[in-house]
């Protein structure tokens, strides 16, 4: 479903609209009742996609206060929406962790994990399911296969034999986009994200077909900062080309995020060129001499969170350099100390990395494509009929390819190639967090020596994270062209020093 414009992408997309409208024209007054109002603006008279008026107005009550950056209200007490506003109303609230949270009242509660047999069962003579199944879970009754659920094991044997695909694996679509196994069960049987295991990459939200996963925002908390004319800078990760329209170029984009509020844009692929430099650095001075076995991107923060939960033993091989998102409002705030910067981006865990202490300072607010289409939505500014503005800084195609999958090691590689072209390069990347945990476990093993291994949590890459507009192969298309137009194609080897002075 990811990249789809489907009825759960309008609801959402809805939601933050209502949230940033009412942000930036409220009173201090009435902004309480303008928010508790907003389930009955956005389902008025009828229920279009649950049973009842009454279900689809409390999903909607729970997306608000996870728009708002808040927690889930209790099940078994009367809490208004807006309770907790205050904490919540100010500039420095990232959001409440933890940033994913299943909402029960959309959850369907789907089976976890169970193997059924459908109509398309032909009762053959042969029956080669119930020959493989190890336990005898399967009998024959009236010529066709029945599944005893109590002794099935879902080894998947039966599944794989027979002749007609009539066996069904019935598993919870989030659970399958879950590359850590976070996703559990209550009591009621409804999805439930453990905070120990989840990374925030967001897979399970844009996977559950019942949009019951959402993550946190602080889309209201920004509008209303831009509402009071404060100084605050937009750095764009470089996925946003065609979020917004096969028509916005980045001028257009950058005027609309002007008119909105913005004081100055800036591109975050300025930093991964900073990030493409000192990484070819680190590689050719320390792995390459042998004093580290590997190398360990971090631009992406699932990737990153995954290695150090999962596999601590290989903390010191994970890059130290800043990330992108990281490198760049650095720079910001040392030529606008006072602003505000603001990371807009297409990734649901750049939300968590923003929320650390030793980042805190750097990064006030990260929204994604998403949110920023409802904020656009909010004050009316359409992207595509704006008059092309001043472009970005220009940035080269080596950060401007961090967007997609293997576009950091392959930026990276780059850069050795140029710099020292003696230094042989060994290059690895993985996408999914199933595939980050494969090629962690063989560098843990010892097999991936002088490698340097680029990691990302969702497949595809950033174009294909949680918080985009449009389908990944037509991001894919777009940033090809994006990086095709730009000036240069990889950073000069001493951008660090030019970047200091």
């Amino acid at each position: 479903m990811r990249g789809l414009d489907t009825p759960i992408r309008k609801i959402r997309r809805e939601v933050f609209k209502e949230i940033s409208r009412v942000a930036f024209e409220s009173t201090e007054e009435n902004f309480q009742d303008r928010i508790e109002a907003i389930p009955y603006e956005i389902v008025r008279e009828r229920a279009t996609y649950r049973e009842s008026i009454y279900r689809e107005r409390a999903v909607a009550s729970e997306r608000v206060r996870l728009a708002m950056g808040m927690s889930l209200r209790p099940e078994n007490q009367a809490v208004h929406i807006t309770a907790g506003m205050e904490a919540s109303n100010i500039d420095e609230k990232y959001y409440e962790p933890p940033l994913m949270q299943v909402i029960p009242s959309a959850c369907d509660a789907c089976e976890p994990n169970m193997y059924m047999v459908s109509d398309m069962c032909r009762g053959c003579v042969a029956h080669p399911c119930r020959q493989v199944c190890p336990k005898g879970a399967i009998t024959i009754r009236k010529g066709k296969s029945i599944i005893d659920q109590e002794k099935c094991i879902h080894c998947g044997k039966c599944k794989a034999v027979c002749p007609y695909d009539a066996i069904s694996h019935m598993e919870r679509p989030c659970a399958r986009a879950c590359g850590v196994n976070a996703i559990e069960s209550d009591g009621q049987g409804r999805a439930v994200i453990n905070p120990d295991k989840c990374v925030s990459c967001g897979m399970c939200m844009v996977s559950c077909p019942f949009g019951a996963i959402s993550d946190k925002s602080q889309i209201f908390q920004l509008s209303r900062a831009l509402r009071e004319g404060q100084e605050i800078i937009a750095e764009v990760a470089p996925a946003f080309i065609g979020q917004f329209g096969p028509n916005v170029t980045p001028g257009k984009f950058k005027a609309a995020l002007l008119k909105l509020g913005f004081s100055e844009v800036y591109e975050v692929a300025l930093g991964a060129d900073i990030g493409a430099v000192t990484e070819a650095h680190h590689y050719a001075e320390k792995v390459a001499s042998g004093e580290l076995p590997f190398l360990l991107t971090s631009c992406c923060p699932s990737w990153s969170m995954l290695a150090k939960i999962y596999f601590p033993d290989l903390i010191e091989s994970v890059s130290q350099e800043l990330t992108p998102m990281v490198a760049t409002a650095r720079s910001i705030k040392k030529e606008h100390p006072n602003a505000h910067v603001v990371f807009i981006g297409p990734c649901a865990s750049k939300k968590l990395e923003a929320s650390r202490t030793d980042v805190r300072s750097d990064v006030d607010f990260v929204i994604t494509f998403e949110e920023l289409q409802g904020m656009f939505d909010a004050r009316e500014i359409d992207p595509e009929a704006i008059e092309g503005g001043t472009s970005f800084h220009d940035a080269t195609a080596a950060g401007r390819g961090y967007a997609v999958a293997g576009g950091v090691a392959e930026a990276i590689e780059k850069c050795l190639k140029e710099y020292y072209p003696e230094v042989p390069v060994r290059i690895e990347h993985a996408e999914g967090l199933s595939e980050c945990k494969k090629i962690l476990t063989l560098a843990k093993a010892g097999k991936m020596k002088g490698c340097l291994i680029e990691g990302m949590g969702c497949p595809g890459g950033c174009v294909a994270g949680a918080g985009t507009n449009i389908p990944i192969k037509t991001a894919q298309a777009e940033l090809k062209k994006f990086k095709a137009a730009s000036t240069q194609q990889i950073p000069p080897k001493d951008l660090m020093e030019i970047e200091l002075n």
